[in-house]
């Protein structure tokens, strides 16, 4: 996990379907942890939701190809359970629940220690690539996790 470029994505460790499993291990170091919090480091919440909605995302490029972008547009029912601090490797699940009119919903949770850490209802909208750079860079991207 790379908090500083958002690339929050380790490897996939299974895809079945219309789900993956890809594990992470959240960072020993980093600036965001002198700030959240001094003495007592931990994850922000809003860096775990990006988590899966990255896990979501490279589920739905998968499905789609690597043909269509999916942008997180919407996050209900975010639930957090517990705390995650530096060090600690997660386990993210994402499931397609829905596809169409441009727009693909999945359901997403993520672990630790067997432990469930937070789950949330992901809505991400399917566009084309609004770059030609952006598309070649998920490309390589996908073929890093294991995906292209």
């Amino acid at each position: 996990m790379k908090l500083e470029y958002f690339q929050m994505i380790d490897r996939v460790a299974a895809l079945e379907g219309e789900a993956i499993v890809v594990e992470s291990t959240i960072p020993d170091a980093s600036p965001v942890f002198e700030g959240h919090f001094p003495g007592y480091p931990l994850m922000p919440g809003v860096l775990l939701v990006e988590t899966m909605a990255q896990a979501s995302g490279w589920l739905l490029l998968k499905l789609m190809d690597f043909e269509r972008m999916p942008f997180l547009m919407g996050v209900k029912e975010a639930k957090f359970r517990s705390f995650v601090g530096p060090g600690t490797p997660v386990t993210v699940h994402a499931q397609r629940l829905h596809d169409g009119s441009g727009y693909a919903v999945t359901k997403a949770r993520i672990e630790a220690n067997g432990k469930r850490i937070c789950d949330a209802e992901l809505t991400l909208r399917i566009m084309d690539f609004p770059a030609p750079e952006l598309a070649a860079a998920m490309r390589q991207r996908g073929q890093e996790l294991g995906l292209a």
